[in-house]
């Protein structure tokens, strides 16, 4: 039986964001699962949520984070190729900007990946797919105000 999710292969990634000590944008970064390349979270679509609330949920299992979506479009999309079982395929990824407020201690895939945050500019370097480097590097140099999410 083919797997429908393969025939249009689009997932939801979420590109968590902070400003740090320093007033500069951090942006954080984890390792995948199979290589161990720094990426962003991202995830297949769940039936009944939108591609953001997808992103938003990635974003918890596969870091830990909590925050908010940020706009209601994507800032940008990719394409990477995910390996499979039997091969690969050619997977688009829509990119929303996510405004981490905490990571939490524990979370599903903790003991699966390591987490980081870099300077936006050097998390673009470290980054495999062109186009996801390409959309951290627009979000670095965007003048854009971002107000610091502060608690009461």
């Amino acid at each position: 039986m083919k797997n429908k999710k393969f025939d249009h292969p689009v997932q939801s990634a979420a590109l968590p964001w902070r400003i740090g000590e320093d007033g500069i944008r951090q942006v954080m970064l984890l390792t995948s699962r199979e290589t161990g390349r720094w990426v962003i979270p991202k995830g297949w679509p769940i039936k009944k949520r939108k591609p953001a609330e997808v992103a938003s949920q990635e974003a918890y299992e596969e870091a830990g984070l909590i925050g908010q979506i940020v706009g209601k479009r994507p800032i940008g999309r990719f394409h990477y190729e995910k390996r499979l079982a039997n091969g690969a395929v050619l997977c688009e990824v829509r990119v929303y900007l996510f405004r981490v407020e905490q990571q939490l201690d524990e979370w599903p895939e903790k003991r699966q990946r390591t987490t980081q945050w870099f300077e936006a500019r050097e998390a673009a370097n470290r980054v495999d797919e062109g186009g996801l480097a390409e959309i951290i590097n627009n979000f670095a140099g965007s003048y854009a105000r971002f107000v610091v999410f502060r608690k009461p």
